[in-house]
């Protein structure tokens, strides 16, 4: 299938061969077809399987017939909620790169920067609205945004809108929304508050599940290393410096590691840059920019931070720390292997984080290569000696039992 198939108008069309896009993904050939008919649609699907331009392109598409840009003015016809601001913003560009050829105006708001700039561009009228929860309400209650005239509500990685605490905003949003308008929620998995929160939403919705089979690619290689914790930082230098080149993205679990690992790297002469929540809105831009243009060929992040942020072209990830959810391994590894391109993931474990591997293969139903002969192997657990139980006082007594012959236990 190609994109043309996909009954997109002309101008669309032109914008996707600019960007070299002809082939659909699995999950944009299942979608686009049913948002084109105003289906309400859940999607199960992972980080980096075409999910922006899935929802994007079809909003796009129904906008574009409207001619009467003064008939339009002010008049928001799309929103798109999103759980970060990196998110946000890296589907504000998708949206402006696939309709600039057409009169769809599109914007973004987010929180961290000054409301004044934001306002300015909303009061010239946009089509489709992306925004995050905070900020969205926010300049709703100060008159700066007005869904009345709303015909498409997308809610975007609903399940990290909703471990972000963003359920009550999400609800709120939804309530000023028209009650007559298509509803579109993608998320990476579906737990059963996301699965609640879609039937109170949605009506009469079709499902797309793309398998984490399916959106596991086949042009990642996945490779596995034992190694002491203490060590972890120490492989990862090893791994820099002997095995892996190009843009890479590393993920730690926590701030603190990212940050320490950032001043690591550096020390050691890398071009590394870094994302968490911590960090100023202008410092995460920042570091995102960088390492788009080559100013940095290493991203360390956390998978808050990084979640939903697509950047092409990344060779390599490195899991430092592994995830305890296999899903978040799953979002991780995508970040490489994009649009057919072969990459390879990197993952560090540490005796406590066996489980997690286990969980992980299980969950994509495959395993993972184990790579033995590196300079920081895992000890192999010796087998103690039982300590004798029997008491001095009866050492010299011997049981009946004791008085037949042993049996060995091997």
């Amino acid at each position: 299938m190609q994109f043309t198939d996909l009954h997109l108008n002309k101008s669309i069309l032109k914008a996707l061969t600019e960007e070299r896009h002809h082939t659909p993904t699995l999950v944009q050939q299942k979608v686009i077809p049913l948002v084109l008919n105003k289906k309400d649609v859940i999607v199960a699907a992972q980080t980096g399987t075409g999910k922006t331009a899935a929802f994007a392109l079809p909003i796009i598409n129904e906008l574009s017939k409207e001619t009467d840009v003064e008939k339009r003015a002010k008049k928001i016809k799309a929103l798109i909620i999103s759980p970060t601001r990196e998110l946000a913003i890296q589907i504000q560009e998708n949206c402006k790169t696939y309709s600039k050829y057409t009169n769809v105006r599109t914007t973004v708001v987010y929180g961290g920067v000054p409301t004044q700039p934001q306002k300015d561009v909303l009061e010239k009228g946009v089509d489709i609205l992306i925004a995050t929860p905070g900020r969205f309400i926010d300049l709703h209650k100060q008159g700066s945004i007005d869904v009345r005239q709303l015909t498409t509500f997308v809610l975007d990685e609903a399940d990290l809108m909703l471990d972000m605490g963003f359920i009550d905003d999400v609800r709120k949003i939804e309530e000023l929304c028209p009650r007559k308008k298509q509803t579109l929620l993608f998320s990476a998995t579906m737990p059963d508050k996301v699965n609640d929160l879609a039937k109170s939403m949605l009506y009469k919705p079709e499902k797309v599940d793309i398998s984490p089979t399916e959106t596991t690619s086949k042009n990642i290689g996945q490779l596995l290393y034992y190694t002491p914790k203490k060590n972890k930082v120490d492989l990862c230098l090893h791994l820099l410096r002997n095995t892996i080149k190009g843009r890479i993205i590393i993920f730690r679990r926590t701030k603190f590691g990212v940050d320490k690992l950032e001043k690591t790297l550096q020390k050691n002469g890398y071009k590394a840059t870094s994302v968490h929540g911590d960090k100023s809105q202008n410092l995460r831009n920042q570091a995102i920019e960088d390492f788009k243009s080559n100013k940095a060929n290493i991203l360390i992040a956390t998978d808050v931070a990084a979640r939903g942020i697509d950047i092409s072209k990344v060779d390599a990830v490195i899991n430092v720390d592994l995830p305890n959810i296999p899903e978040t391994y799953v979002h991780r590894i995508g970040r490489t292997g994009r649009a057919g391109k072969s990459g390879i993931a990197f993952s560090l474990c540490s005796a406590d984080e066996t489980s997690y591997v286990k969980a992980i293969q299980e969950f994509m139903d495959r395993s993972i290569k184990i790579v033995e002969d590196h300079p920081f192997p895992l000890a192999k657990p010796k087998h103690k000696k039982q300590p004798n139980t029997v008491s001095k006082h009866k050492k010299g007594r011997k049981s009946e039992a004791s008085k037949k012959k042993k049996k060995r236990w091997y």
